[in-house]
């Protein structure tokens, strides 16, 4: 789109305010507002514009029904949400620890399979054009007239070459999801107690055929280009901070007991790793329009009470906070959680193209905290994900049960966490008389793109914009790039 998405307004004492109305190339309608002072944003505001309502859709549906209907809530993570809503459909109809090694296995490859096709979407095909010079068409043609784009010439064609590669290899990545879970997006194979597909030796055969063309792609295309990318654009290594808290809920079981996972769960804050406790999230609603009774609660005790007219609130967005703290979610998130091995890949190019020799996550340190650090995370985090899907593809048995019954109870209540490829996400479910009775959802962008909360906390994504450089007031591209790195 060639449309100038931003306008410029001076206020006194120098400072300039810059609107973003509507963020593009994200999945959802968001709106950034910051005030630009001596070149550096000095103040944010994110600004969820688009009201949703799941919540009151699924009240008095039969239960089943929400892992099919939540899927609608993101046009890019759906499978992440039947993922959550089943896990509080497991809990609630008493099922969770009774998932079958193949039902778990099979849940686990439909998610991977689309964890990978999420990772190399975000990078390609939403924030590759803050980097890359494309053809002077449609799809290319940049939003400001001075872009920065600084990528030389040949390093550019390649990202180009791969940016049309990246739609193959994403059609591939749905085609594997299909294979388990029946159809994408809004897959049908993940229900409560398990999955609905027994695998054969052919189609297993068939997976892993399909799967080649996408690990060579991720390991000799995607995850060298964001290195070489990140070695044009270093400056980008160091900006965008915020609050350097972080969630992750952990996701990919390892056991049927739900006790391990690929990526474990826990959190960062103030400097110090803490367990998980679910207890601890609440949710905000100050400066969201919902009624203030929404406020500091628990998901379980959660409210959707529109308030359309309350005085200086400017989202849709509530404000989830982790021990009363805005909290990062994502592949960073989990990333700097978990601390693993960084992948062969990352060990070298880290160290011929950066000169840094790093071993685990954490050892890049303030890098990781940062515009570029966030692409750096996903593209690891994809290489994980990728090797594990190898796996489980190995662990599969053809023809052993991927199912437990799961009778809709007459009442009774569960609560699922996971993490979509863009954050942590929670799922609630209450329910009485066979129906549900209530029905929340946190979603992962919420964490990451909420407004400030009860305690005047900015949203994590509002505190990162804080000294994002913007040396041009009428081609604000940092606060893009920045944005979009959480993809949200």
């Amino acid at each position: 789109m060639a449309t100038n998405e931003a306008y410029t307004a001076p206020e006194a004492g120098g400072k300039v305010k810059i609107s973003v109305d509507p963020l593009t190339r994200i999945e959802g309608h968001l709106k950034i507002e910051v005030t630009v002072e001596n070149g550096k944003v000095v103040d944010a505001v994110s600004s969820g514009t688009m009201f949703r309502g799941f919540e009151q859709i699924l009240i008095g549906r039969d239960p089943r029904d929400a892992s099919q209907i939540t899927q609608r809530i993101c046009g890019v993570c759906p499978t992440a949400h039947a993922t959550a809503s089943t896990r509080a459909l497991d809990d609630a109809f008493g099922v969770k620890d009774k998932i079958t090694t193949n039902g778990r296995l099979a849940r686990n490859l439909i998610f991977g399979s689309n964890y990978l096709q999420s990772h190399i979407l975000h990078f390609y095909h939403l924030a590759a054009l803050d980097y890359v010079k494309g053809p002077e068409t449609a799809f290319f043609i940049p939003r400001y007239a001075k872009p920065d784009l600084r990528l030389p010439e040949d390093i550019n064609k390649v990202a180009v070459d791969q940016y049309v590669k990246a739609l193959t290899i994403r059609a591939q990545c749905h085609e594997l999801v299909c294979m388990f879970g029946g159809k994408m997006p809004h897959v049908a194979g993940i229900v409560v107690g398990g999955s609905t597909e027994i695998p054969t030796k052919e189609k297993l055969a068939l997976y892993l055929a399909k799967f080649k063309d996408v690990e060579e792609f991720i390991t000799k295309e995607y995850i060298p280009t964001v290195y070489l990318v990140g070695t044009v654009y270093k400056d980008l290594f160091s900006c965008g901070a915020g609050w350097k808290n972080c969630v992750s809920y952990g996701v990919f079981p390892m056991d049927d007991k739900n006790t391990k996972f690929l990526l474990k769960p826990g959190a960062y804050i103030d400097g110090k790793d803490v367990a998980l406790d679910p207890a601890e999230i609440k949710e905000y609603v100050k400066y969201s329009w919902y009624d203030p009774s929404c406020s500091n609660l628990h998901p379980s005790k959660g409210k959707t009470v529109i308030d359309l007219k309350k005085k200086g609130a400017y989202s849709f967005v509530k404000a989830p906070r982790y021990m009363g703290k805005a909290c990062e979610g994502g592949p960073l998130a989990r990333m700097w959680v978990a601390n693993p091995d960084l992948s062969p890949i990352g060990v070298k190019e880290l160290k011929d193209k950066y000169g840094i020799k790093a071993k685990k996550f954490r050892d890049l340190g303030d890098l990781a905290w940062s515009i570029m650090g966030r692409h750096v995370a996903r593209a690891e985090e994809t290489y994980i994900v990728m090797n594990a899907v190898k796996e489980w593809l190995k662990d599969l048995k053809p023809g052993k049960e991927t199912i437990v019954p799961a009778p809709v109870p007459a009442s009774g209540e569960g609560i699922g966490m996971t993490e979509a490829p863009r954050g942590a996400l929670l799922h609630y479910v209450n329910i009485k008389d066979s129906k549900i009775a209530n029905y929340q959802a946190v979603p992962a962008t919420i964490w990451n793109c909420s407004p400030r909360d009860d305690m005047d906390q900015m949203g994590p994504v509002e505190k990162c914009l804080i000294g994002v450089p913007v040396p041009d007031v009428k081609n604000p591209v940092n606060v893009g790039r920045l944005v979009r790195a959480f993809d949200p």
